[in-house]
């Protein structure tokens, strides 16, 4: 039945985060999900009220803002209109909806957000300062700076803005200023440094305080990428502290860093991003945080004079704690190290809980892998120690962790102490986005890698989409970021992660338009240009409008866009981009010895020129959201000659590319750079190279993203079946098969005979190859975003079954609400349920059934209410879905539920020393291919394992399928012989 109930308001945002500090847009956008148990529920128009709030936990004031009723279907990124709003203030808001039919649904929850300093230059009255001792230059042992103050009056409301040259720990009188680490993050520091800003109403009272933080090198001034490269944004530590109070009388004050503070060393002896920290517990300075702590000895701070226009409010979500994980195994190895095995590679530290005598030492070194023969392995590390040391100050119980520094690591080699599962504790730190979807088929292995992709999104986003998290690395690469983004996106909301580094994206783009190899750019100048790399300042853009609906980013980004496509414009001749450096399709396929050109190199200007293509449709689409109609002329004119140069220079008359290799035709195809007329030939010449790989793929960091994708749209979905759940390297799921916890960043990180791949370039933890998520959420899952609804306002669900696979789920979570795509075969019976959010309109394409067969809650699709059916295309049903719940189902033939899961390739053990193929046919007939003949071979009726010679029925073939209902070999019986095969 068509919706008559109300329409609730569950949840709300501004500026893409939940209750956010820090707001510097003067008309932040407010976006709202609703829910409602009926059918075809829409928003007609809505009521925003913005209440003043005194102090935390005061009820607001709701006389400020009422925007009325508005006559509006928007619900997602509404900017506010209402009266002008001020530094430091924090706002409540409610919103509440009227449907489709005129019906007011309540009040939401109330919601809220503290604005930031909107001129921070001038608001910004504290001064900076840094340790006023002369500083160990070697080691750089983190300085503590404090302050003593008296409060005459109670306090109403008290308001932190704190940000740091390296890295920070504010305290007030005793305790930790709030709950983010690795402050104040990674940015372009030298136009854009963070401040964060903390509600410490709590923390303060009546009386005497104390005041105080601890610094650490952090990214400002700690070696980071390759050989002696430290002091990047400066020499210095300096603390940037304003603490606005509010007293319960209505008058106002502040604390202030200025000259009154005094500074000193304390425990913390070396903090490096790469080699870990030394903390010495006989140094703590116990109380160094309290009011009345003797501090004569300590030495007036340093106040520098440093800039404060490059001060920013922290737009992002900050870098939290999240799992723990306890010890799943303590061993010894064979030479002799006791080792802990936290069973996930995780990206953090370790807490201790230990006690000891005075002066014991504990060295915790991290690594990702053991050997094959069991052994502790950090020769992938390169030149970064990952080591935490404490010197313990014989205490019962201390509790250790690092502040300054993590560590990406699976196992831990103590030294100093006997480890138990009690007292060592591992702790994930990443930026705290919240998690959107989640994935779940019929097979463990695709859960495995599923599980996989998502740890390393989160060991790698950790303020910044860094490459790896272990080596002396862990930089913003580009190219990784953009090859991956789909997926991230559907992961959790990484709107506002990226809409901060997308800015130093193009705070650190080149005078010329050139895009760094890595943001924050550390490499210098040089390093950048790269195609594939510096399109990241055109596909994030992009994509996060497609998947956010985020108009805004897109704009603001517009001008990076365009400097990007006109440096590359200006690299070419005749637009044909074919000089300078590029990193080509990296880590791409390269067997051992080579001797006959099995190495799927792709051209390197192929490469270039198919992306040159690629950011002016990106540049273009985005002219015409923005109405840019100028560069929609100059655009439009442009791609047409880029792509010309294309085929001029990579396309022979018959439809062959210059390079062979998978990447060429999947970026070819995936960016119609070809002829209409050549594009299914093409995509027939890239099966026939996997299949000449056995099924494998061969594709780097830059055609893995869109290879599936390319098959599936011109119609091999079977093919890129067989790619996901090949197990053999090279694979997806090779990695799986060898025990990974993350993606890796070769294909072949742990070889088969169990060595390993070259150690300097060897990360277990790099998530680019786990791009195959974005196919699996759209193919498996079945949910695609579609351009004329950005941000899922209009979607599809277009689920493709295969693989054998029996259920599937995909779960999505927007700013529209929930999208839900399940489906399962039951017996004979295919069942699909979706949610649609509301507000929302989706397009469904069923796999399986004529109209008339189908149905929608046990009715007939012409009775179900809240559907319509549109043509059908390719045999498929397919309807525009208004919001709600449907149960979807029909009838099948048992071979539409397993012959994908047959096909692949077989290996005979007995009787025969060749391989056999068996490819899947229309209509669940299997052909066996070996390199002697060819058969087709029908399904039993009775029987699900077994399918029949349909020329020599005397001739079986039965599968043999494991616990789990993976098929692993079959039995061929010719006439009364029987040999047996084993699935590769």
């Amino acid at each position: 039945m068509l919706g008559n109930a109300q329409i609730s308001v569950e949840k709300t945002w501004v500026e893409n985060r939940v209750n956010p500090s820090g707001i510097t847009d003067e008309s932040p956008r407010l976006s709202w999900a609703m829910a409602s148990d009926k059918r075809g529920a829409s928003q007609a128009a809505y009521q925003v009220r913005v209440g003043l709030v005194a102090r935390k936990g005061d009820s607001p004031d709701w006389g400020f803002y009422d925007s009325g009723k508005v006559e509006s279907g928007q619900s997602v990124h509404v900017a506010y209109v209402g009266p002008e709003l001020q530094s430091g203030q924090q706002y409540a808001w409610q919103v509440r909806v009227w449907d489709q039919d005129g019906r007011r649904g309540r009040w939401s929850p109330t919601g809220y957000w503290q604005m930031g300093l909107l001129r921070p230059e001038t608001e910004f009255r504290a001064e900076w300062i840094g340790p006023g001792f002369a500083e160990d230059t070697i080691n750089r042992p983190s300085p503590y700076l404090r302050k003593e103050f008296t409060l005459d009056k109670p306090v109403r409301k008290a308001t932190a803005y704190i940000t740091a040259h390296g890295m920070y720990e504010a305290r007030i009188n005793g305790k930790r200023v709030g709950d983010a680490y690795l402050t104040p993050g990674w940015t372009s520091y030298d136009t854009r440094l963070q401040y964060q800003q903390y509600d410490v109403t709590d923390l303060l009272q009546k009386g005497k305080n104390a005041a105080g933080a601890i610094l650490g090198n952090g990214w400002y001034r700690d070696y980071l990428a390759w050989g002696d490269r430290r002091d990047h944004y400066g020499d210095d530590v300096a603390l940037l502290m304003q603490v606005d109070i509010t007293y319960a009388d209505g008058t106002t004050g502040s604390i202030l860093t200025d000259g009154t503070w005094v500074s000193s060393t304390g425990p913390i002896r070396n903090s490096e991003i790469y080699d870990g920290e030394t903390y010495d517990s006989t140094e703590e300075l116990d109380g160094w945080d309290q009011a009345g702590y003797a501090d004569a000895s300590w030495e007036p701070v340093r106040v520098g004079d440093y800039a404060k226009d490059n001060l920013i409010a922290t737009e992002n979500e900050p870098v939290r704690k999240h799992e723990t994980f306890r010890p799943a195994e303590i061993l010894t190895t064979p030479e002799g190290d006791v080792v802990v095995d936290f069973g996930q590679n995780l990206v953090g530290w370790v807490q201790l809980r230990l006690g000891g005598s005075a002066g014991q030492e504990v060295i915790l070194q991290h690594a990702e892998v053991l050997t094959k023969e069991g052994n502790f392995y950090t020769d992938n590390l390169r030149d970064a120690d990952q080591k935490a040391t404490y010197i313990l100050d014989g205490s019962p119980e201390q509790v250790l962790e690092p502040h300054f520094t993590f560590y990406g690591f699976r196992y831990v080699r103590v030294e100093g102490f006997t480890p138990t599962p009690d007292n060592l504790t591992a702790i994930a730190l990443y930026s705290d986005m919240d998690q959107t979807g989640q994935f779940s088929t019929s097979n463990e292995l695709l859960n495995q890698l599923q599980h996989n992709i998502q740890w390393g999104q989160r060991g790698n986003f950790l303020d910044v989409p860094t490459d790896c998290p272990q080596r002396d690395e862990r930089l913003g690469w580009t190219g990784d970021a953009q090859a991956f983004f789909r997926t991230a996106a559907y992961n959790f909301n990484v709107n506002p992660f990226f809409s901060k580094w997308l800015k130093d994206v193009a705070a650190d783009q080149l005078d010329n338009g050139s895009v760094p190899f890595v943001v924050p750019n550390v490499l210098g100048e040089n390093s950048a240009g790269s195609a594939g790399w510096g399109d990241v300042a055109t596909i994030i853009p992009w994509e996060s409008y497609l998947l956010y609906g985020d108009r805004e980013l897109l704009a603001t980004q517009y001008p990076s866009m365009k400097q990007w496509v006109e440096y590359i414009r200006s690299q070419s001749t005749e637009n044909l981009w074919n000089k300078g450096f590029h990193f080509g399709d990296w880590l791409f396929y390269s067997p051992d010895d080579d001797r006959d050109g099995r190495a799927a190199i792709t051209d390197k200007y192929l490469i270039s020129q198919a992306f040159y293509a690629y950011s002016t449709q990106l540049l273009l689409k985005a002219a015409r959201v923005l109405g840019n109609q100028e560069d929609i002329r100059e655009y439009e004119a442009l791609l047409d000659d880029v792509i010309r140069a294309f085929r001029r220079e990579y396309l022979t008359p018959s439809g062959r590319m210059v390079s062979g290799t998978q990447t060429a035709y999947v970026l070819a195809l995936q960016f119609d750079l070809l002829p209409e007329d050549l594009r299914k030939q093409a995509a027939d010449r890239l099966v026939e190279n996997i299949q000449s790989y056995g099924y494998h793929l061969t594709t780097g960091f830059l055609g893995t993203p869109y290879l599936a994708h390319v098959l599936s749209r011109f119609g091999h979905t079977d093919i890129a079946y067989r790619l996901l759940m090949q197990k053999s390297y090279p694979s997806w799921l090779y990695p799986v098969t060898q025990g990974a916890t993350t993606i890796w960043e070769r294909w072949d990180g742990i070889k088969p005979d169990g060595t390993f791949q070259t150690p300097s370039m060897n990360s277990y933890n790099h998530y680019a190859y786990g791009a195959i998520g974005d196919w699996m959420y759209q193919q498996i899952g079945g949910i695609q975003a579609l351009a004329e609804g950005p941000g899922y306002k209009k979607f599809r669900i277009a689920v493709s079954p295969g693989a054998g696979l029996t259920r599937a789920e995909a779960n999505l979570d927007t700013y529209y609400g929930t999208i839900r795509s399940a489906w399962a075969f039951e017996g004979d019976t295919f069942s699909h349920q979706v949610l649609v959010p509301v507000n929302t309109t989706a397009e469904i394409v069923l796999p399986y059934g004529a109209y008339d067969a189908i149905r929608e809650g046990g009715r007939h699709l012409d009775r179900a209410d809240g559907l319509r059916r549109l043509d059908d295309r390719d045999g498929k049903v397919r309807l525009v879905l208004a919001p709600g719940t449907y149960s979807f189902s029909v009838a099948v033939e048992r071979s539409a539920q397993e012959a994908g899961g047959f096909a692949g390739t077989y290996r005979f053990t007995s009787g025969f020393s060749y391989e056999i193929e068996v490819e899947s046919l229309e209509g669940g007939n299997l052909r066996m291919v070996t390199s002697e003949n060819s058969a087709v071979y029908r399904p039993d009726p009775t029987d699900p394992l077994l399918y029949i010679d349909t020329d020599e029925p005397s001739n079986t073939v039965r599968f043999v399928a494991n616990e789990a209902g993976e098929i692993e070999g079959l039995q061929f019986n010719y006439g009364s012989q029987r040999f047996e095969a084993q699935k590769l």
